[in-house]
């Protein structure tokens, strides 16, 4: 009913997992992952309780190989389960069992495993493996992950066909406030809300986490010079706002303006100007 890829990602500071299925809210079943651990998919008959036994067993030193072993000797299920794993190293291990509905396979390779059931063919396994291949160790996890799951979505994906999606990202301190390790965790439960395009949706929804949810970059900091904070509390003034730090939080930007008020994310300035702009055109 599904096809995924869980990954670390080639600097080993994340992991994540990417799945598709015409499923009601896949993500919320299949993915789970914790920083400095590892990550895990549970598909086909799913056995939602992998997650926890599967990061139990990394977290105590377990490899992805090890892990998969305990999962299935303990489980009289296993030959209608699927999952994949990858360790805190990097290792990957993908199960199978032959109770899995045609067409139902996985491959693995250095940081990642990538696994389908219900698949129009192996092809859509074999184009995930190339996309991911393709995108490059430079590439931000998410996007890799993604650039994975869209390939095996146009290799036809779910025999079935489209439903939810969904990917998951950890890496220490990614999250909130940096409180947390939840660097993406992204969903589209029903394929109704999106014109019946789950995985493009995705897309659309990363780029907004990346604006509103991930820290600024060193390259994408302004430095707040004496002149530059008078602009950022007119302009925010102008458009309602008591202050520049208000209007920041009324637009959800906390991510991408120093606490300290010593740096603002360039993108975040050229919003509040873009904005300020579009004030002044409409009073004209």
């Amino acid at each position: 009913m599904t096809f995924s890829i869980v990954a670390r990602s080639a600097d080993g500071e994340s992991w994540g997992v990417a799945v598709a299925s015409k499923f009601l809210a896949v993500g919320s079943a299949v993915p789970a992952a914790v920083a400095q651990v590892g990550a895990i998919a549970t598909q086909a008959e799913a056995n939602v309780a992998y997650k926890g036994l599967a990061l139990s067993h990394l977290d105590d030193g377990a490899t992805a190989e090890v892990s998969l072993q305990r999962l299935l000797e303990e489980d009289d299920g296993r030959d209608h389960r699927q999952v994949g794993l990858v360790d805190v190293e990097g290792g990957a291990a993908t199960h199978t069992g032959p109770a899995c509905l045609d067409w139902a396979g996985g491959v693995t390779g250095p940081g990642y495993a990538i696994q389908g059931n219900i698949l129009v063919g192996a092809e859509v396994v074999d184009a995930m493996e190339a996309a991911w291949i393709a995108s490059g160790e430079d590439t931000p996890l998410a996007r890799r992950l993604l650039a994975a799951l869209a390939a095996g979505d146009e290799a036809g994906g779910d025999r079935r066909g489209r439903q939810s999606a969904a990917v998951l990202v950890v890496r220490d301190g990614a999250g909130y406030g940096g409180l947390d390790d939840i660097a993406v965790d992204l969903r589209v439960d029903d394929a109704a809300t999106c014109g019946g395009r789950p995985v493009a949706e995705l897309t659309r929804l990363l780029d907004l986490n990346d604006l509103y949810l991930t820290a600024s970059t060193e390259d994408e900091q302004v430095p707040v010079t004496p002149d530059l904070e008078r602009e950022l509390e007119e302009r925010a003034q102008a458009l309602g706002a008591r202050d520049f730090h208000a209007w920041v939080g009324a637009e959800n930007y906390e991510m991408r303006v120093a606490p300290d008020g010593s740096w603002v994310d360039e993108k975040v300035l050229a919003a509040l100007r873009a904005a300020d702009a579009e004030r002044d055109g409409d009073r004209a």
